[in-house]
């Protein structure tokens, strides 16, 4: 049948392949918006996917979209190495370039959410990141003018440096950091980090925490993918404060009405799923242990599957199967949550953390069960973690 090779094709393929047109049509276009080029890159693999009769059909009409594009506006795209080096000689400025402010020959590097970031060098030679956003367009809980009040507050050694901040017209806000060459995710799971290289960058993290949480900050969306580095060697910085909080911020929601969607779904801790709107930086620290759980683990696989859907049912399921289905002995807090009971779950029996974590030293899976667990208040602090009570192996 025709139809047969859809089912195959998961979610996270088709967002792939939008990101990548998405890229493409702001290479051609430099001058487009991120909301137009992602809305055009939609529309183009929506009708490769519907017209497609086999995924080699599919992969030929969505290429030819990108193909037509680059045509249509007669630009060569900018092909951008994720990573690349400074120290791999000084960067050619090829058309496709763009400029941004004061600065010029800015070359599009990636696309997030609702922000693009461009790659440029300032006078002095130092490769720069500038993050382009529009905030009278974002939605809560996104905020990048929050975004630049928390960074300029958090400003310490491991918290991605912010350089400066300025308006275009047009109701650009642009941040500029320096350039990282990589992130945790990418050196994670190119298996090209050391056993001493983890463990700094795990602190690094833990350094960061203790001090965002000591100002009261929650940063929301602990990854991987937002823990970046100038090198494989370090150091690391925390990034990407694009949706954290913090109580008296007049961009933050108030303290028992906070947004629940918020973070990315596998590192989303339960009392978030079951509808928790007083959250606290436990939030954090569970996403922490996923960081640290998906270190160690000899795979680097993450502890826990929202499928290729990024369902949160699919998450709990995940999160039941391995840690246990919890009850009110387990979990008390669970009886203030306003979405808890409203399902009725199969009874899952706990993993020991020996099976969940295979190969992972005793100190790690120790210092992981004391992160992952269902009671938030139970959860290690960032700086208990600091302070060095669990060993980091």
């Amino acid at each position: 049948m025709a139809d047969d090779w859809r089912p195959a094709l998961g979610f996270t393929d088709r967002l792939t392949v939008i990101q990548s047109i998405t890229s493409a049509y702001r290479n051609a276009s430099p001058s487009a918006s991120f909301t137009e080029a992602q809305s055009h890159a939609k529309r183009y693999e929506s009708e490769a996917y519907s017209k497609a009769a086999s995924k080699g059909e599919y992969d030929q009409l969505w290429q030819q979209a990108i193909d037509e594009v680059e045509a249509q506006h007669s630009v060569a795209p900018v092909i951008d190495s994720p990573h690349y080096s400074p120290d791999q000689g000084e960067e050619q400025y090829p058309e496709g370039t763009t400029t941004v402010g004061k600065y010029q020959h800015c070359r599009h590097h990636a696309d997030g959410l609702l922000s693009t970031i461009y790659r440029t060098k300032n006078d002095d030679g130092l490769l720069l990141a500038l993050k382009v956003t529009t905030p009278h367009l974002m939605g809560p809980p996104h905020d990048s003018k929050r975004e630049l009040r928390l960074l300029k507050e958090a400003a310490s050694s491991h918290v991605i440096p912010l350089l400066e901040a300025f308006d275009l017209p047009g109701g650009q806000l642009i941040l500029v950091f320096p350039y990282m060459q990589s992130n945790f995710d990418e050196l994670l799971h190119q298996d090209v980090l050391t056993p001493l290289q983890v463990r700094s960058h795990l602190r690094d993290l833990f350094t960061s925490l203790a001090h965002v949480h000591s100002l009261g900050i929650i940063h929301r969306d602990v990854k991987p993918s937002n823990i970046l580095l100038k090198s494989p060697a370090g150091p690391a910085y925390l990034a990407d404060f694009g949706i954290a909080w913090k109580d008296g911020d007049a961009g933050s929601e108030p303290k028992t009405r906070k947004i629940t969607d918020v973070g990315t779904t596998c590192y989303r801790p339960p009392e978030l799923l079951f509808g928790s709107k007083d959250y606290n930086t436990t939030l954090d620290m569970w996403a922490a242990g996923c960081v640290v759980a998906e270190a160690v683990d000899i795979n680097h696989r993450q502890v826990f599957d929202a499928g290729p859907l990024g369902s949160e049912l699919a998450l709990i399921q995940s999160i039941f199967k391995t840690l246990g289905t919890p009850d009110s002995s387990v979990w008390p807090e669970s009886a203030r949550l306003p979405d808890w009971g409203k399902f009725e779950f199969h009874k899952y029996p706990a993993k020991p953390w020996e099976e969940i974590l295979k190969g992972a030293s005793s100190h790690s899976r120790d210092l992981v069960s004391q992160l992952i667990c269902y009671e938030s208040s139970s959860r290690l602090t960032a700086l208990q973690v600091w302070f060095g009570l669990f060993v980091i192996n």
